[in-house]
């Protein structure tokens, strides 16, 4: 799953989607941690605090290799240490949520660290609906979207223009120990394991 931090989003998310990842959007996090980044204050040689900031994040996912990430994301929470301690916090608590795509194979990073890509079905979904205005009923707003979100889907699943190849599909690892799956009361329903 990949979301911002919307509190009542990540609850539903841990509650409705046990064992899944969540992936906590990267364009989202910077956002919330430029908040407590002051606007006017300089960094270093006179440039500005929250543009250092933002060059200094963006660099954290240009990074190839799962070791560098992590430790330059270290090395950019001491950097704020020493200018804007308010933003430490931020990081720290962040880390593992932001940095959740390094569990993934690196073909997919580009695609799941951020929600851009849902974003941008959302932005031609209203685009496509504010060209109509009044709907007359909730079927055809029902038709409209879903024959947007279908051609979505079909464009996803070709081969050429696939979001995640069979391929990469097939790098993901395993779980380690299989999830186990309840439906309803665990004393009164059989338990099933996936692997």
């Amino acid at each position: 799953m990949i979301s911002d931090a919307h509190l009542g989003l990540t609850a539903a998310i841990k509650r409705m989607f046990q064992g899944c990842c969540w992936q906590r959007c990267r364009v989202h996090f910077l956002r919330n941690l430029l908040s407590h980044v002051p606007i006017g204050e300089a960094f270093s040689e006179g440039v500005a605090g929250q543009d250092m900031v933002a060059a200094a994040m963006k660099a954290v996912f240009v990074i190839q290799a799962p070791d560098q990430v992590r430790a330059h994301w270290e090395r950019v929470t001491e950097m704020l240490r020493k200018q804007f301690p308010s933003a430490v916090p931020v990081m720290e608590a962040a880390r593992d949520d932001v940095l959740a795509f390094l569990h993934f194979p690196q073909a997919h990073w580009r695609k799941i660290w951020s929600t851009n890509p849902l974003e941008r079905l959302n932005k031609e979904i209203k685009r496509r609906t504010n060209v109509v205005g009044i709907f007359p009923n909730d079927a055809s707003i029902v038709r409209l979207v879903g024959a947007q979100l279908l051609e979505q889907q079909e464009e996803w699943q070709l081969e050429r223009r696939r979001f995640f190849s069979e391929a990469t599909m097939a790098k993901i690892p395993e779980p380690d120990e299989p999830l186990e799956l309840t439906d309803g009361d665990a004393a009164d329903q059989p338990t099933a394991a996936i692997n």
